[in-house]
């Protein structure tokens, strides 16, 4: 770690504590060059992986975006805001945990999808028609079927 008063690069780690809620670590630190004192605090950074289009642009992720997707498919159905919330934080788990620096749109898809089969069968299918691009009734009976027989 540089010195910020005489950009010396050792310096010695004095205290080392970890914040009541443990997601950061307090260091106060001695230059040993000019011997001051300062304080540094580590905490980790996560980024979500950057979302590539079927078009081959790439995009930042954003969680606003998901919430909308999801907000449109439930439009009018019984899911309260702390399932949606829920479900919101499992993607993005997902995401993180895939470890990926990008991921195709069409497994951000698959991952609304599953949620939305765990949380609404009507929204679940609204989403489907859209994102499979549904152009007759038969797709959607198909859906419909595949619907019946998870439930068996």
């Amino acid at each position: 770690m540089k010195c910020p008063f005489c950009h010396h690069e050792d310096t010695q780690v004095l205290d080392t504590r970890v914040s009541e809620e443990g997601d950061t670590i307090r260091r106060r630190r001695r230059c040993t060059q000019c011997d001051k004192r300062f304080t540094t605090y580590e905490r980790v950074e996560l980024s979500m992986p950057i979302i590539v289009k079927k078009n081959g642009s790439r995009t930042e992720f954003e969680s606003s975006k998901l919430r909308s997707s999801l907000m449109l498919a439930l439009r009018k159905r019984p899911v309260s805001a702390a399932q949606i919330d829920t479900a919101i934080s499992s993607i993005e788990e997902k995401l993180l945990n895939s470890g990926q620096r990008e991921v195709d749109s069409g497994y951000v898809g698959e991952l609304v999808m599953q949620e939305l089969k765990r949380l609404d069968k009507i929204a679940y299918i609204r989403f489907a028609s859209v994102y499979k691009n549904f152009e007759d009734l038969a797709e959607f009976q198909e859906a419909i079927a595949e619907m019946g027989q998870a439930r068996k």
